[in-house]
């Protein structure tokens, strides 16, 4: 599979009406995960909130999103990220590298619970990143 970038949106409690949404207008496939399915639910109230959700259309359009449980914060201009997906772990650990010099890293790469490689960073202009690679990379 060839290497991602498409935008990553963050809801309040929105995510699978807004993803529903997006379908009924580009059309594709929609895939969702709710907290409780990903046994990532921290509190009971975020059990049916998406963890998250990915439109791909035929177009060739990748959208996703999630929904950001209450006791993590959600303020104006943190609800859109980059998110960088793949299974080429070399090119897609050159990104997060570079990406991270001179930024933040709020998730460093290693092994996620869904089996893939995640890390997540603020650039030094401010934009998030999500880097997610496909069943490798290092572990945790």
């Amino acid at each position: 599979m060839a290497s991602i970038l498409n935008p990553y949106i963050n809801f309040r409690t929105q995510a699978r009406e807004a993803m529903d949404f997006y379908q009924s207008v580009f059309g594709g496939t929609l895939q969702q995960s709710t907290f409780a399915e990903s046994g990532m639910s921290q509190d009971p109230s975020d059990a049916d909130l998406i963890m998250h959700s990915q439109l791909t259309t035929d177009s060739g359009f990748t959208l996703m999103a999630a929904d950001v449980p209450a006791h993590m914060e959600l303020k104006e201009g943190t609800q859109i990220s980059v998110s960088l997906s793949g299974d080429d772990e070399t090119q897609l650990s050159g990104y997060y590298e570079k990406l991270a010099d001179g930024g933040s890293v709020l998730q460093p790469l290693s092994k996620a619970p869904w089996g893939d490689s995640f890390g997540m960073l603020v650039d030094r202009f401010g934009v998030q990143w999500l880097v997610n690679i496909a069943g490798s990379g290092p572990s945790a």
